[in-house]
């Protein structure tokens, strides 16, 4: 399919939690790109947990099942051309068969349940590339986690699925987690895989405003623990 013809069958959408309604100066641009890139954008504001946010949203959207929907940070800045951007998402998630495709995560997650445990990244087992700095320069840090492809879980910064995905493994939180704001991308992203999906690592290229320091985020730690004690009898997870 032609990219000029997908909008006559089917659409994209970006679901954005966010803080307030004073958007930073990232998050207009991202705003901006997704707009410019035809894509419709429903920014969350003041949701009580990024699963409620992520839920409530998708479920106003009665979205067709080949519908594409984005969840992604508020902080990033898509690198990639506009129109070879939408191409990537097309051409990524045209097997039905496919979960959730993303910029970095993990072919096979260990016992500890991070997806970037240093010693799976020395073995091969993560994948992905991603910027991270203020602006996209020399300044700023590239990670390499590893080459594209299949993958268990996927990082949350920036997640995309065809509706039909999120309808099978429902956002809402799961009763085994405590936090609101944590491990919703490994749980979506295992989610997916437990129903017979296939994630992605895919080319999405970005530069993300935050280096995911967890000092001081309990609740991600939290959840990983709980995660971790519901699914301890499949780890490693491949």
């Amino acid at each position: 399919m032609e990219a000029t013809d997908y909008y006559s069958v089917m659409k994209i959408h970006a679901l954005i939690c966010t803080r307030g309604r004073d958007l930073s100066l990232t998050t207009k641009k991202l705003v901006s790109y997704l707009s410019r890139c035809k894509i419709e954008v429903k920014l969350i504001v003041g949701s009580e947990s990024i699963f409620a946010g992520y839920s409530q949203a998708f479920k106003k959207l009665n979205a067709d099942p080949d519908d594409i929907i984005i969840m992604c940070h508020d902080d990033i800045d898509i690198l990639l051309r506009d129109d070879y951007f939408i191409q990537l998402l097309m051409d990524e998630l045209a097997d039905p068969k496919t979960g959730f495709i993303g910029p970095a995560g993990a072919k096979l997650l260990a016992s500890r349940g991070i997806w970037w445990d240093q010693e799976q990244w020395v073995r091969g087992n993560c994948r992905g590339l991603a910027y991270h700095g203020d602006e996209f320069g020399p300044a700023c840090d590239a990670t390499y986690y590893g080459k594209y492809g299949p993958a268990v879980v996927l990082d949350g910064v920036f997640l995309a699925a065809k509706a039909r995905t999120l309808d099978t493994i429902g956002l809402e939180k799961p009763d085994y987690l405590i936090g609101e704001w944590d491990f919703y991308d490994i749980h979506y992203t295992h989610s997916a895989k437990l129903a017979g999906f296939v994630n992605k690592v895919s080319p999405i290229i970005l530069l993300h405003n935050s280096k995911g320091e967890l000092v001081g985020r309990n609740s991600w730690h939290v959840n990983r623990e709980q995660f971790v004690t519901k699914y301890k009898t499949q780890f490693p997870i491949i």
